[in-house]
């Protein structure tokens, strides 16, 4: 779907990047989130977010305040000027933020991961004009992530943004959610005129961790970051780890370096040229070794021997990463190549099997 889209940034604040959107994980009382609001306004942040309605991994922990919050959100409005966004998950959140005037609303991973869920949402929104922007879901599914965008704007919003969250996994030893940026810059190239805002603070899962990944993702032309920031984090009612004082916050932005994205080109022309061969060169040898593939699976058939060998398959795994390694290449993407082109060895071996 070619969609049109019209920017999210709003009167009054700034076009440059990053559009910084900070506040709470939770609209904990009103005092806390006026508090942090008069902070990140000092500190010249003009969107300020805070969760009114939160869905927990488990039961008993908090899930937010509910529509009383919205309330305290207005007052965020009046007294500090400040736009004021925050998470729907139902067509009665949607109701409920539009009444009480929220400016922005975005969608939760564990909402877009459900297509019943996003369309309630996209129905509930027909009719309005206002800004939404759209988490990715928590497994790493471009193409739900996609269609979720896809059924906002089949509602008529045109004000759309992604937000890119991380994804669930179990190895969780440095990330609480994996960045897997080759996601987000994949729909970066099938929607370019899509905004793209990254959510360090759910990726890192702790606070020492926002400003490198802040940095990533203006580093990758990022449009956004959306950052939870609370008055006294370590004493949060929810996600205390992974939140920053508003001081902190600023002190990341400003070492923030943003690069130039209008630098000419020109004089990357011949490495690009150099790339564009080497390249062609690493096809034509997959080309090749699919081809000796092939030849392996008819032996393979003729001889009625089993596709798989994991000996063999083993002994490739070990030794090229070795050789990756003397290479100086990673270890985790010269395993993850050799996977790839295992997987499509078998799949062209088990055709070559059962031909008639």
């Amino acid at each position: 779907m070619e969609m049109e889209l019209e920017s999210i940034i709003l009167p009054g604040v700034s076009e440059q990047r990053p559009l910084v959107i900070a506040g709470p994980c939770s609209a904990e009382t009103e005092e806390q989130v006026l508090e942090t609001a008069r902070s990140l306004a000092a500190k010249g942040v003009k969107i300020f977010r805070a969760g009114i309605w939160k869905p927990r991994t488990k039961p008993g922990g908090f899930e937010g305040v509910g529509a009383e919050g919205l309330q305290w959100l207005k007052k965020v409005k009046e007294e500090t000027g400040m736009y004021v966004s925050t998470e729907v998950a139902t067509k009665d959140h949607v109701f409920e933020a539009l009444k009480a005037g929220i400016d922005i609303l975005w969608i939760g991973a564990r909402t877009t991961v459900n297509p019943f869920a996003v369309q309630e949402i996209a129905d509930a929104l027909k009719g309005v004009d206002i800004p939404v922007l759209i988490k990715n879901p928590v497994n790493p599914d471009l193409e739900l992530w996609i269609g979720a965008i896809e059924r906002i704007y089949g509602a008529g919003i045109r004000r759309i943004g992604a937000i890119h969250r991380g994804f669930s996994s179990y190895d969780k030893k440095i990330y609480r959610n994996l960045p897997l940026w080759h996601i987000p810059i994949e729909l970066r190239r099938r929607m370019p005129n899509l905004p793209i805002i990254c959510d360090p603070s759910h990726i890192g899962g702790k606070r020492e961790l926002i400003a490198s990944l802040c940095q990533q993702a203006m580093d990758l032309s990022f449009d956004g970051l959306i950052v939870e920031s609370h008055r006294d984090p370590d004493c949060a009612w929810s996600d205390a780890c992974q939140q920053v004082t508003p001081d902190v916050l600023d002190y990341v932005l400003n070492l923030l370096v943003i690069r130039d994205a209008s630098q000419t080109t020109e004089n990357l022309s011949e490495l690009r040229r150099q790339i564009d061969q080497i390249d062609e060169q690493l096809l034509e040898l997959l080309a090749k070794r699919m081809r000796i593939s092939k030849e392996i699976g008819i032996y393979k058939k003729e001889h009625n021997m089993p596709i798989l060998q994991s000996p063999r398959y083993n002994e490739i795994l070990e030794k090229r990463s070795v050789m990756g390694q003397d290479l100086e290449l990673n270890t985790d993407f010269v395993k993850e190549i050799l996977t790839s082109i295992h997987e499509e060895s078998v799949r062209q071996q088990m055709v070559i099997m059962n031909e008639a």
